[in-house]
């Protein structure tokens, strides 16, 4: 039998409204796995235990009073602490930040409460959230629920976990280069990377505004592509906090329209190697959707060296320049893996008004040569990133006889933070450690539906997520 708390977030709130379950009973299963699993994977900072309890006797009665259930009626969630949940922490891993306290709910958060869902706690995060495992010296490591030795990547490493483990049904994290896809795809689980402004990044630390605005989303993880479609309609929606909002109506494909979309597919970019097994993944999912109907074919974009070049002026370059007032004077409270990206910033000159003109004009005219491109192929898939799950602290991996270094293999993630394209990662194989392995399905700006349409297709065909080996 399955446990309640592997359930998918929609079988959960199903369950939940038609009193198969209890919300109460729901939430308990989810805390004695909290209590006999955080501790080794450390993906929770903070856990409201009787916060949950009472939401959930609330939710309880909303039922016996027969008022109408939301859609995530009684389901126990996470939210990475980079977001502002009332009463919980909201240090995003740094000492500079020690016990500051959410003191009012994200919009999104709220939009979740709302719709019936149960916050049990917010997760760990590296610092300020500048790296691809997550570490700090606040709250330590999050291990990955496949192998504790392994990192469950970043920034979202402690969603990612969380999930995974069956510590939460679903929650949120936030992508500037990675930071959702990449954990979900060495912790095995599903992500959606949404167009800036489609889902409100109002209450994210740091704030969503210059170049964060222009790379950096929150967006939904969860097991299943299903419950991120769930979790994508609760919490999308214009804001005035976030300056991408637009106001873009939900549109789900009707029958047969997805029929008409040819899909491209790349293994690699030519210029970072991938894994013998990521290459597995990425034939295992092109085959998958040539079973589901669609016409696929090999495409690689050109461009999209160009693409991470760029990236890196607006997230690292003007990114480090916005976090230095922050810094400055505070350099012994840094934790080794923000000082060596301070060090990796330091290392080029900061930006000129010249220089920072022609990175946006250069990002502009980049994204228009890929959009252009993508007429003929308005879905792409490819991998997430050179390699799978990494042991703490690896910097460098050998692949396919050639060194990959840590700020490149992550490559694959970073030019559609730079283009504004929305991305799902389904899990869809295994590493020779049989760590799991995602790739990407990725779309055009505020075509999010269409994006997640077609990853719930790929899921049904590569299988989906699996129990993590360390959670049985």
């Amino acid at each position: 039998m399955t446990k309640l708390n592997y359930l998918s977030a929609t079988a959960m709130a199903e369950k939940t409204r038609h009193r198969e379950i209890s919300c109460t009973e729901l939430v308990e299963v989810h805390l004695e796995d909290i209590e006999r699993l955080n501790p080794k994977l450390n993906a929770f900072i903070k856990v409201g235990a009787e916060g949950a309890r009472r939401q959930a006797l609330f939710a309880e009665g909303q039922l016996e009073s027969d008022r109408v259930a939301g859609p995530l009626h009684g389901v126990p969630i996470s939210i990475k602490s980079s977001i502002e949940v009332a009463g919980m922490p909201f240090e995003v891993g740094t000492k500079l930040r020690q016990g500051t306290i959410g003191e009012k709910d994200a919009p999104l958060v709220q939009r979740l409460r709302d719709a019936g869902a149960v916050i049990l706690g917010v997760t760990n995060t590296p610092e300020l959230l500048m790296a691809w495992e997550t570490d700090n010296l606040l709250h330590g490591r999050t291990n990955n629920p496949w192998s504790l030795v392994h990192t469950a990547g970043g920034s979202s490493g402690g969603e990612a976990a969380a999930i995974a483990a069956g510590l939460s049904a679903g929650g949120v994290g936030s992508d500037g280069g990675g930071s959702i896809r990449i954990p979900a795809h060495f912790c095995g689980i599903c992500g959606l990377k949404p167009t800036p402004g489609r889902i409100p990044a109002t209450g994210h630390f740091p704030q969503s505004v210059g170049p964060f605005a222009l790379l950096g989303v929150v967006g939904p993880m969860a097991r299943t592509v299903a419950d991120l479609k769930l979790l994508f309609e609760v919490m999308q929606g214009a804001d005035d906090g976030d300056p991408s909002a637009a106001p873009i109506p939900v549109r789900w494909p009707k029958p047969g329209e997805l029929d008409k979309i040819r899909i491209g597919y790349f293994e690699d970019d030519g210029r970072t190697p991938v894994t013998k097994e990521t290459h597995e993944a990425v034939k295992t999912a092109a085959n998958g959707l040539s079973r589901a109907g669609f016409r696929v074919e090999q495409f690689r974009p050109e461009g999209l060296e160009r693409a991470r070049k760029v990236w890196w002026q607006f997230f690292g370059i003007a990114g480090g320049m916005l976090l230095a007032p922050m810094l400055k004077g505070r350099e012994l409270d840094l934790s080794p893996i923000l000082r060596q990206f301070c060090d990796w910033v330091a290392a080029e000159p900061p930006h000129t008004g010249d220089s920072l003109l022609h990175a946006w004009t250069q990002r502009d005219v980049v994204r228009m040569e890929v959009f252009r491109q993508m007429r003929e192929y308005p879905i792409i898939v490819c991998p997430v990133a050179s390699v799978p799950a990494f042991k703490h602290w690896e910097r460098e991996w050998e692949v396919e006889g050639k060194t990959v270094k840590y700020l490149d293999a992550w490559s694959y993630c970073e030019w559609f933070n730079l283009l504004g394209m929305p991305s799902v990662v389904v899990p869809t194989g295994n590493s020779k450690e049989g760590l799991p392995i995602g790739v990407q399905v990725v779309g055009l700006p505020w075509q999010e539906e269409i994006v997640l349409s077609v990853a719930e297709l790929l899921e049904r065909e590569t299988g989906g997520w699996r129990v993590p080996s360390e959670s049985a």
